[in-house]
């Protein structure tokens, strides 16, 4: 008998917050915004060593994951960071790697690769 597993909902975001942040370039994409107050794909695609393809790609993800927005301007795409979905993923992290660990002893070092 399969028992179904539930997470909580912060468990779930902090879950798609890492998966979207999961590759290099889309976490360069998200420092590169973070100094802007808008700019456009252009832009973005002229900061990272990657095909344009890919770079959409790289957008779609952060915005499915809410990190950030974009509006179409014909015939262009302007992107910024999702202030208030960005500020809940900072809380999330910080209340999850604030967290007090218990060790005892851990040997975990001491497994063969």
């Amino acid at each position: 008998m399969d028992k179904e597993k539930k997470y909580s909902i912060k468990t779930e975001q902090i879950a798609g917050f890492a998966k979207a942040l999961g590759h290099p370039a889309r976490v360069q994409i998200m420092q590169f915004l973070t100094k802007q107050e808008e700019c456009y794909f252009g832009d973005i695609n002229d900061e990272l060593p990657i095909s344009k393809a890919t770079v959409s790609q790289h957008l779609k993800e952060l915005k499915d994951a809410g990190l950030i927005q974009g509006t179409i301007i014909p015939p262009k795409v302007k992107y910024c960071i999702n202030k208030e979905n960005w500020n809940y993923a900072k809380e999330l992290f910080k209340d999850f790697f604030s967290q007090k660990i218990y060790v005892v002893k851990c040997e975990c070092n001491d497994i063969e690769k």
